[in-house]
């Protein structure tokens, strides 16, 4: 397996953020994020809705899992995905960066998101304290 080429590149911010659940005996809260970005997916413009759920484990690490879906700016073709990654603290004020794997899933057969059916992709995720999101995704071939 190879990393390609940069495939997706976006911009975002998040929209809100909840506490899942905080088991005592772990001292470990479940915390969601949502975010909406604006992108480009291999040179198509396209609009982003995710939400993740991250928990914080030992050494200042974060696990995360995430789902969402991507359309084209005219709203005909979507594609969905899912993620997991890692996380850590990156810089003050509460900069975070993950990084993992992502799959996607389309239905689309002829449009410009057919060619993104069943890619997997290795992704850089980060989120400033103000909430302003950047992400880029490379194909894992």
């Amino acid at each position: 397996m190879a990393l390609g080429e940069l495939i997706y590149e976006h911009t975002g911010r998040v929209t809100g953020q909840r506490v899942l659940s905080v088991k005592e005996e772990e001292e470990r809260p479940k915390i969601e994020t949502s975010f909406s970005a604006r992108g480009k997916f291999k040179g198509i413009d396209v609009t982003e809705t995710t939400t993740y759920w991250s928990i914080p484990r030992p050494g200042g690490v974060f696990y995360g899992e995430a789902q969402g879906v991507i359309m084209t700016s005219n709203g005909n073709e979507m594609a969905t995905h899912i993620a997991y990654g890692v996380g850590r603290f990156n810089g003050p004020g509460g900069r975070i960066s993950f990084r993992g794997s992502v799959y996607y899933r389309t239905s689309s057969t002829e449009g410009n998101l057919s060619s993104i059916n069943n890619l997997i992709g290795v992704f850089e995720y980060k989120v400033d304290e103000s909430g302003s999101s950047r992400a880029k995704v490379w194909e894992w071939k």
